[in-house]
């Protein structure tokens, strides 16, 4: 059986209207672009500002977001060529077994499940950390040792919102849009408060240096580990500041924009996805990364860098908190909560959607992509991922989960854009609602400005992110690869017994 075997789009297409795997069409452009802003506005904004601002970049964070948003947009414009020619459910996923060959699209349907599930797990600890600063001094605080999986014995706002969020996710599609339309017009708005009221609290003198000088970094010399993997690679003296410390803030604040290629997971819910997800994607994340530009120079220009605490959990609210008016801090402190709560909602949507992709293909066992009879959603892959989600956000601390996060979506988009090109060659006949303008040059730079990223992440992050992937490659050899409905020869339709599983 040929590790490389690739499914034709039309069968990817075809097998979407089986009775027990058929998605319902509710959504549209409005939708997907609301679930875009939605996702990728999240702990990113709300967290990594001042922590890279202080220890990477200082006000030239606002060139980290831009550099990160390129890398993001060039990769955009690949997905959304590859979304309106395969609307199907799986993203990335889907879209390397037409091109790549099984192997391929089980690595990174791997490293999807690594961004979606730890991107979930690491946001509802976020949320955690914000519900119990809006809550502290009042009758409802969370007890130290149910507060964090480091200082206690489990996270437990986290744990429950993972499983609300899963309650949600089973009851439909349109019932979490709806509510995502809610939560991101807070978001929004409490976003559009900082840049508006924070505007009058800018002191130029702040922005100067705008790229502070490099220096070398303090506590001692620095080992793989904790080094930035291209240091180690080309023996150079590990620094922050300087354009050095603006590219590894882009790599750290890379996290701020996951999740705009949920949006591509969703193409199969979509009414007309030839036309709604390119819309989808590219508007979400335009919106986005202005915003995240206008925050970071607001924030930047209202205190110093050198006054920023690296590990203030919540940095735009101590920036309205110092210049006087805590009115403005408590507002984003309850709006940051709020907010987080849908971007759990949607990567966890996002996981489900994968692991529903690769259970219909026999990847995974089949059963799981069972849609429930009612609701039209994958029921059974969303109750084990809420339940996934819940464990891993209640015994592990947010910092260790983060960077992982970002190499794994890197990853993801590296694969999606040689993708493209292939699927370019292999298949010039296939309908292609949106093509990527100059293709050649887009997907290129794509793949080199992501490789990069990723080497600015430091070696422990490596280590894991490998080991992760080895994992994937024992389970794909002991399970996956002989229970394949492709390599099996199965086309369109469930055997009997799957029928009745």
């Amino acid at each position: 059986m040929s590790l490389f075997r690739t499914k034709s789009v039309e069968q990817s297409i075809a097998e979407t209207e089986e009775p027990e795997h058929r998605l319902k069409k509710n959504l549209g452009a409005l939708d997907l672009t609301i679930f875009g802003v939605g996702v990728i506005i999240g702990a990113g904004i709300f967290v990594y500002t001042g922590l890279v601002a202080a220890t990477n970049a200082g006000p030239a964070i606002a060139l980290s977001f831009l550099i990160a948003g390129l890398a993001c947009a060039l990769a955009a414009l690949c997905y959304a060529e590859f979304a309106s020619t395969v609307p199907v459910a799986g993203s990335a996923y889907t879209f390397s077994y037409a091109t790549f060959g099984e192997l391929v699209a089980w690595i990174i349907g791997w490293d999807l499940v690594l961004e979606f599930t730890v991107g979930a797990s690491a946001l509802a600890a976020g949320f955690s950390g914000y519900l119990q600063n809006v809550l502290e001094g009042t009758p409802l605080e969370v007890p130290e040792s149910l507060a964090s999986a480091s200082d206690g014995v489990v996270n437990l706002p986290a744990v429950l919102i993972a499983l609300l969020v899963t309650a949600v996710l089973i009851g439909g599609i349109k019932l979490s849009s709806r509510i995502n339309q809610v939560i991101v017009a807070i978001k929004l708005a409490v976003v559009g408060l900082v840049i508006v009221m924070g505007v009058g609290y800018i002191k130029t003198a702040n922005y100067s240096p705008f790229i502070p000088e490099s220096q070398p970094t303090g506590g001692g010399e620095a080992d793989f580990w904790k080094s930035p993997l291209i240091t180690t690679i080309f023996g150079l003296e590990p620094a922050v500041f300087g354009i050095g410390g603006v590219i590894a803030g882009a790599a750290i604040v890379f996290f701020a924009f996951i999740g705009f290629d949920v949006v591509a997971t969703t193409a199969e819910e979509t009414r007309n996805p030839q036309r709604d997800v390119p819309i989808g994607i590219l508007g979400s994340l335009a919106i986005v990364t202005v915003l995240y530009i206008a925050v970071c120079l607001v924030i930047t220009g209202m205190q110093s860098y050198q006054d920023i605490d690296p590990d203030d959990a919540a940095p735009l609210a101590t920036a309205f908190d110092q210049a006087g008016v805590q009115w403005i801090g408590n507002v984003i402190s309850v709006g940051a909560t709020i907010g987080l709560t849908v971007v759990v909602l949607i990567l966890m949507m996002g996981q489900t959607r994968v692991a529903f992709a690769m259970a219909r293909d026999g990847l995974l066992p089949r059963s799981l992509a069972k849609v429930h009879p009612r609701f039209g959603t994958p029921y059974r892959i969303t109750a084990i991922t809420g339940i996934g989600v819940a464990l891993l956000s209640g015994f592990v601390d947010f910092a260790t989960l983060g960077d992982l996060v970002s190499i794994g979506t890197l990853f993801a988009f590296v694969l999606v854009s040689v993708g493209v090109l292939v699927l370019r060659r292999t298949r010039p006949d296939l309908p292609r609602a949106f093509r990527t303008p100059a293709v050649g040059l887009i997907a290129t730079l794509s793949v080199l400005l992501c490789l990069y990223l990723m080497l600015n992440l430091i070696g422990e992050t490596w280590v894991r992110f490998l080991i992760w992937m080895a994992i994937g490659l024992v389970v794909y050899f002991v399970y996956g690869r002989s229970h394949s409905r492709l390599g099996r020869g199965e086309t369109v339709g469930l055997s009997d017994a799957d029928r009745t599983a």
